[in-house]
């Protein structure tokens, strides 16, 4: 039996982005020009919280960074591909406590 996708409109406030589409919505209003390096980054979106699953958890670009070997972007999707890992590390991680999968069960 097969489920029928939502409708696709952006009018839905149940939408909550976080990982790298919460990162890319936070990139666009800075302005850095690329190619960067880590510090200019820093200077323009380390404070930034992003969230990184849906229960509202987050992290700064800034300490997102520190999990990075890379010191230089090219442009916006090298710095992307680079943080993606360390933003699904960080889902991973919470997704697996006891706390976790204790929500898991609760069917609301």
């Amino acid at each position: 039996m097969g489920v029928r996708p939502p409708a696709d409109d952006n009018d839905d406030p149940n939408v909550i982005e976080f990982g790298i589409a919460a990162l890319d919505a936070a990139l666009s209003d800075a302005d850095i020009e690329y190619p960067a390096d880590e510090r200019e980054v820093r200077d323009q979106v380390g404070h930034v919280e992003v969230p990184y699953d849906a229960a509202g958890h987050t992290t700064t670009v800034g300490e997102a960074l520190d999990e990075t070997d890379l010191g230089r972007f090219e442009n916006e999707q090298a710095l992307l591909n680079a943080l993606h890992p360390v933003f699904e590390r960080k889902r991973e991680a919470t997704g697996n406590s006891i706390l976790s999968q204790l929500r898991s069960l609760v069917p609301f």
